[in-house]
């Protein structure tokens, strides 16, 4: 079986707590195809998620069906996808990002320096050693 990351665990924990509670907690196994489409186009309608907070949700669904319930879901569901634009992020010109980090206090300087030099993630970020970090200067 493959390990997934906390991360994606807790938030597959909390779809699938989501779907029970929707369904008035009835058992996965008693609920059919047709109840999983009804909440993601609920999703989709009523609570009007990003194309990505349903496709996490599907996969959550996914995922349960497979591997827990040992009854895969059909590759041929019918539910209403979400059409909310994402959402683009905000980019600073260089000249902002300098300025931003002048102001900064010198306590998060340092990672918020690793951040938008490296492309790190914030996980990876916090998470990173000091023996991680090679020490070969660039010039």
């Amino acid at each position: 079986m493959t390990l997934y990351a906390k991360r994606t665990i807790d938030t597959y924990q909390y779809w699938i707590k989501f779907y029970i509670l929707y369904h008035a907690k009835k058992h996965p196994a008693q609920l059919v195809e047709l109840e999983v489409e009804q909440f993601l186009s609920y999703l989709s309608n009523q609570r009007n998620v990003a194309m990505k907070t349903q496709a996490t949700a599907l996969n959550a669904l996914v995922f349960l069906y497979r591997h827990i319930i040992n009854r895969p879901l059909s590759l041929k569901m019918s539910f209403n996808k979400s059409l909310v634009p994402p959402k683009l992020p905000v980019v600073l010109t260089r000249e902002e990002m300098q300025r931003l980090l002048l102001a900064m206090d010198p306590k998060y300087k340092l990672i918020a320096q690793l951040l938008y030099g490296s492309g790190l993630r914030l996980m990876e970020a916090v998470r990173l050693r000091v023996k991680d970090v090679d020490y070969d200067y660039v010039s």
